[in-house]
């Protein structure tokens, strides 16, 4: 997946996501009564920041689907399976911007999310935390954003109805992302 060259200003700066310090973390409804949070472990991405008409900026992010954790094998396998991710046959989510909106202190990244094959626009809102050098002169940015989807959009319908009713896993997926960026092609 790759972003639009010709909508990219020659005022844009290309940032590789630092896979150390990026997370994108999850938590969903469990029994209807608490929630259980996983992240996966396995990011990568570019931002296309442009300083001079942040609005032009954008963003790309491919998930490794199996890099699923929860803490718990069993239910991680479960989350792999066809009941869900299917991540044989799909091994990668991903994200690309379609727009930015607002400033670096308070924007909204709206773009398209594909999970098992399945495309839907989602909208980010997020932040740009903050600028600086790390002790080794690396530049770096970090950015935080946040979302929820219904997962049953994605076609992750899977659920088995509890006796006192309701069900096992809610629908709405709470998404937290936080990244850290440094120049493109000082990743390696």
């Amino acid at each position: 997946m790759a972003i639009d060259q010709s909508a990219v200003s020659a005022a844009t700066t290309a940032w590789a996501l630092d896979p150390v310090h990026s997370q994108v973390r999850f938590g969903v409804r469990h029994m209807m009564i608490s929630n259980v949070k996983g992240s996966f472990q396995e990011v990568e991405g570019t931002i296309h920041l442009d300083d001079e008409a942040f609005n032009d900026s954008a963003v790309e992010v491919t998930i490794d689907a199996a890099s699923i954790d929860t803490g718990n094998e069993d239910r991680d396998g479960h989350l792999r399976s066809g009941d869900f991710l299917a991540v044989e046959a799909h091994p990668q989510l991903t994200f690309r911007s379609t727009s930015v909106e607002g400033t670096p202190e308070d924007f909204r990244v709206l773009g398209e999310l594909t999970i098992r094959g399945t495309t839907r626009e989602v909208t980010l809102q997020g932040e740009e935390l903050g600028r600086g050098t790390d002790p080794w002169g690396n530049p770096r940015v970090g950015f935080e954003a946040s979302s929820s989807i219904s997962r049953k959009d994605f076609g992750l319908t899977w659920n088995q109805t509890l006796e006192t009713g309701g069900v096992l896993v809610g629908d709405e997926v709470k998404i937290s992302i936080e990244v850290q960026a440094i120049p493109a092609g000082d990743e390696g």
